[in-house]
């Protein structure tokens, strides 16, 4: 029986793996973007048991108080009935209340309870931390602003 040859033998190199056909895609880019912030999000916000989404409405509510439902949903891009399951979990801790105004019996007003407004001034410290390190990843402010300003172009209405 005959034996290979040492060059039949060897391991074959191997190249660099070629991503550019994803990895030049600007959506590709901004997904993988997206999950990375997320899972950093969680990370820093796991001890408060708190989801991006979640924060957000919080944080809407916050600077909005008494701001119809749908006005938040419609904000953030949340469907009807997503939104109504994330207001409900926030509700049951304790977070977030709704009330009716008086004018409209159809619709719920939203406010922060005395808990979650306390749980919103620990939020707004964490978040103010993971925004000042993205910033500085990102290389200073004028290159956030920058990031922002590319953003909003993508997401604008035409």
């Amino acid at each position: 029986m005959e034996q290979a040859s040492p060059a039949l033998r060897t391991k074959p190199t191997r190249q660099r793996f070629d991503d550019r056909a994803v990895s030049e895609i600007i959506g590709y880019q901004l997904r993988r973007a997206q999950i990375q912030i997320f899972q950093e999000f969680m990370a820093r916000f796991a001890s408060f048991d708190m989801r991006p989404s979640e924060y957000s409405v919080m944080a809407l509510i916050a600077s909005n108080p008494g701001s119809k439902q749908i006005a938040i949903a419609e904000a953030l891009g949340i469907k009807r009935a997503n939104f109504v399951a994330l207001i409900n979990t926030l509700e049951a801790r304790g977070l977030v209340e709704r009330r009716q105004p008086a004018n409209d019996r159809r619709s719920h007003a939203l406010f922060l309870t005395s808990i979650g407004i306390s749980l919103m001034e620990k939020l707004d410290a964490a978040q103010a931390e993971f925004e000042a390190d993205c910033i500085a990843r990102l290389g200073g402010t004028a290159e956030r602003d920058q990031l922002m300003e590319l953003l909003s172009r993508l997401t604008d209405q035409r």
